[in-house]
């Protein structure tokens, strides 16, 4: 139950190596239109929610709490259900219902019928399916490509999440602006756009998938999960930092509108091109991470986090439109770094059979803590102003990944053992750490008269 995956063997080179597999391939296609919709709905209820509730910062955080909290609730349950059952009917079956929410809420506005409640209750609703489609999402990825294209087949599902966040924001803003501030075009797109991820999950070549063994239904398996995760401290690491930077840095979908129609007094389609900056920045940092191979370090995980705190805090004090728009790019780029690089981290570290499970609580800390900082983020810009927002979210990752980062360098030390074997005498070196490495320099006896040996130095 403790043990570590054996590292994947050696990969091929190249920013797209894993769309050569043709599940992968057709998944990843319509998964790019359906999170296209998906944005364009998340600019158009933000935007709604402003329309509905006077501006109200409190409102767009209670909304963003509604559509997040269940992650707390229910994404542990969709980890154990996709561990249990098979994970693409599994995604049948949520992305339908995520396109009625969204069909529903949309002819809602068009029939001028929608109010402030109505939001909130389909956002919550949302939520509920959102939580258990996302441990079977994130674990099917590695049943259509492997280990071997593993890490770079999360960083381009990522790329794809970002190019539709580049896209989607932008063609949302452009829309609602055309239809005079109409957000119902943005929600009817996103209905139909959940059908090219139906059709591409039901094309796909099943002989070609590669699913773990199920897990049979048993007691205290949340208990089990736990522990798991206890006894790996380089997971509880990446959980630390998921919680604190998810719950207080990844609310730019509340700062980013506060700032534009507060600070900037612009409307939604300047409130678009903002996100879009902020999605570029994304796509350029999902990029980049396409070409890890391995695992990412632990100090590594807290360098990207201090710095994607420290560019929100500065994004924070831009008085003007274009210089905080510049720096959306950079800020965007090091909160997507950070983010491939936890969900491959926490997707390389645990074995098969526990992946769904451990990446459910992944999400639930990740996504999980949103219900506590978005509605905190939005008082804190609604009472302070909306950079202090920002100013704010980006202190307390900077303050909480140096700390661990603090932590993780005291932690390491060397730990001498002397080995006698004859006719050789070995020497292992081990640091005592969370990274957990090893390195043993082994002095081999090559001769067999005394004193003529002569040392050969393996590092493992």
């Amino acid at each position: 139950m403790t043990s570590t995956p054996a590292e994947p063997p050696p990969q091929r080179t190249g920013m797209f190596r894993s769309l050569s597999v043709p599940n992968f391939r057709l998944y990843v296609s319509a998964n790019l239109v359906s999170q296209i919709g998906t944005w364009m709905q998340r600019i158009g209820q933000d935007w709604l929610v402003l329309q509905l509730s006077g501006d109200s910062g409190i409102a767009l955080g209670v909304t963003t709490a509604l559509q997040f909290g269940p992650t707390l609730l229910f994404s542990f349950y969709g980890g154990v259900l996709a561990d249990r059952y098979d994970k693409r009917r599994m995604l049948l079956l949520t992305q339908t219902v995520m396109g009625l929410l969204a069909l529903g809420l949309g002819l809602l506005v068009a029939g001028d019928s929608a109010a402030l409640w109505h939001v909130y209750v389909l956002a919550a609703a949302l939520g509920v399916a959102s939580s258990l489609d996302t441990p079977a999402r994130q674990s099917f990825v590695s049943e259509m490509v492997g280990p071997e294209h593993l890490a770079n087949a999360v960083s381009l599902n990522s790329t794809a999440f970002n190019a539709a966040r580049l896209i989607g924001p932008a063609v949302a803003g452009a829309l609602i602006a055309a239809s005079g501030g109409d957000t119902a075009p943005a929600f009817l797109v996103n209905a139909g756009s959940f059908a090219t991820t139906i059709v591409a999950l039901l094309c796909m070549r099943t002989a070609d998938l590669q699913p773990s063994a199920p897990v049979p239904r048993s007691r205290g398996q949340l208990r089990q999960t736990l522990t798991y995760t206890r006894q790996h401290p380089d997971l509880l690491l990446a959980m630390l930092l998921a919680f604190t930077v998810g719950t207080f840095g990844f609310n730019t979908q509340i700062t980013i509108a506060l700032m534009a129609r507060e600070v900037f007094d612009l409307g939604a389609g300047a409130f678009g091109l903002l996100s879009t900056a902020y999605a570029v920045g994304s796509l350029s940092g999902a990029l980049l991470s396409t070409r890890r191979s391995r695992r990412p370090l632990q100090r590594f995980l807290v360098v990207s986090a201090v710095v994607f705190g420290v560019l929100l805090m500065v994004s924070g004090l831009m008085g003007n439109y274009y210089a905080f728009a510049a720096l959306l790019i950079p800020t965007g780029a090091a909160a997507l770094v950070f983010s491939v690089a936890c969900n491959s981290f926490v997707q390389l570290g645990v074995e098969p059979q526990m992946r769904g499970r451990v990446l459910a609580l992944y999400f639930m800390c990740f996504m999980g803590g949103t219900p506590v900082g978005a509605p905190l983020i939005g008082w804190i810009s609604e009472q302070f102003g909306a950079p202090w927002g920002l100013i704010g979210g980006g202190l307390v990752c900077v303050v909480v990944a140096a700390g661990a980062g603090a932590v993780l360098a005291r932690g390491r030390h060397v730990r001498l053992e002397l080995h006698v074997i004859p006719p050789s005498l070995q020497l292992h070196v081990a640091p005592a750490g969370p990274e957990g490495a090893t390195a043993d320099l082994a002095e081999e006896a090559v001769g067999e008269v005394p004193g003529e040996q002569t040392p050969r130095d393996r590092v493992r």
